[in-house]
């Protein structure tokens, strides 16, 4: 057994749970990632594979119907899965952060009518922060939440970079709502948008244009939102109170960054495996090309790159489920595991030489889809940003 990527102080029904997630993964979506991939078929098959195991439901707890794990256990999972194809860990990561939100700021309403089906998968959700043109600013948003009479609002505008955006069925959308407050993140407000699947008008006032065709990350379905003039209440508002979505919404990706750190590992350790493994088959030169030294190099600096991310993504994760602030740990963890995935991913598609530019080699997919993560969930620039006020809080000038 690899001694890369493990976890000390597992209880042992973390490793039993573990040990089923990496079994799945190399019987059920390795063999069949590189054909899915290739067609940008959705997984379905893996997809209700993963609902019969309670994956959609790791981290909701018991009482609502899920398995009640902490971010760390569901963390290693995505991990996990993350290695066998990307893509499926994209499925499951947004519908956690929408269901996370719902447990720590819904109305106990709210957690009642959406947490225990969540659990089940027959509720799936989906959520957007972004909008066309608008990067990283999330202080600019435009699609705006007017009220009516009573409790009723209408929301119009466009969301963009929606992950599930079709196969979802729930869509947790932030929104500008004027209040009136000082500062923009406080007229910031999140959304339940119930809806249906598929595309073209999928409720009243909501259209799922299609896909966005990505040069990787397929599979998984991304897309635009539409908002005409969708009328809601203010039940469906995120906790029952305006005003608090920004909040809402950073908690949500803070825990979301962990997981994009996690699937990062993923992806890592899956190119280092396939590196390793070619490396120890091809031959040049009338030798192993492992036995190569600029080969060995690479190979222990990917070994140290896939450890030091892994080991980064596990303490971001400890400390939320110690209910401490990681928005230190979780930027650090996503923007290195990021990074040393790119890096890491690079170096194996050179081990390979020319077949890694061949679709019949794993590489190549993965080659395409290590790009996401260095900006889904922030940019490596938002998280320096991050990281950056944060460590002068901590190291303020004296005198």
């Amino acid at each position: 057994m690899s001694r890369l990527q493990t976890t000390d102080g597992l209880t042992e029904e973390q490793v039993d749970l573990l040990g089923l997630v990496k079994e799945f993964v190399d019987e059920q979506i390795i063999p069949v990632a590189q054909e899915l991939e290739h067609a940008d078929e959705y997984p379905q098959k893996i997809v209700d594979q993963m609902k019969e195991m309670g994956i959609f439901g790791l981290m909701i707890p018991e009482e609502f119907g899920g398995l009640g794990e902490s971010l760390l256990t569901y963390a290693l999972c995505v991990e996990e899965i993350a290695r066998g194809w990307m893509p499926v860990s994209g499925i499951i990561n947004t519908h956690f952060i929408v269901a996370y939100m719902i447990l720590k700021h819904g109305t106990e309403e709210q957690k009642q009518h959406y947490l225990p089906k969540m659990a089940t998968g027959e509720i799936r959700g989906a959520f957007s922060m972004s909008e066309p043109g608008l990067g990283s600013d999330v202080a600019g948003i435009k699609t705006k939440a007017v009220p009516g009479e009573g409790d009723e609002w209408t929301i119009t505008g466009q969301k963009m970079w929606l992950t599930n955006g079709s196969t979802a069925n729930l869509v947790a959308v932030l929104v500008k709502t004027d209040l009136g407050h000082d500062g923009a993140h406080k007229n910031m407000t999140t959304f339940l948008i119930d809806k249906t699947e598929g595309f073209g008008e999928t409720a009243q006032g909501v259209t799922v244009p299609g896909k966005i065709e990505k040069m990787g990350y397929k599979g998984v379905d991304t897309t635009e939102l539409i908002l005409e003039g969708h009328k809601t209440s203010t039940g469906q508002i995120l906790g029952g109170e305006p005003g608090k979505g920004f909040y809402q919404m950073m908690d949500g990706v803070e825990v979301g960054r962990v997981n994009v750190a996690a699937r990062a590992c993923g992806l890592a350790m899956r190119a280092f495996e396939l590196g390793v493994a070619y490396a120890q088959q091809r031959e040049t030169f009338g030798k192993k090309i492992v036995d190569h030294q600029a080969i060995l190099f690479r190979i222990a600096d990917m070994a140290s790159k896939v450890e030091a991310a892994h080991q980064l993504m596990v303490k971001a994760a400890r400390l939320k489920d110690k209910g401490e602030r990681n928005d230190l740990e979780a930027g650090i963890a996503k923007y290195m595991a990021a990074e040393y995935c790119a890096d890491v991913v690079g170096q194996s598609f050179r081990i390979h030489g020319g077949f890694g530019y061949s679709k019949e080699y794993e590489i190549e997919r993965i080659y395409r889809e290590a790009p996401m993560l260095l900006i889904g969930e922030g940019t490596a620039e938002i998280q320096k940003m991050i990281i950056g006020k944060s460590i002068l809080k901590d190291y303020p000038v004296k005198g």
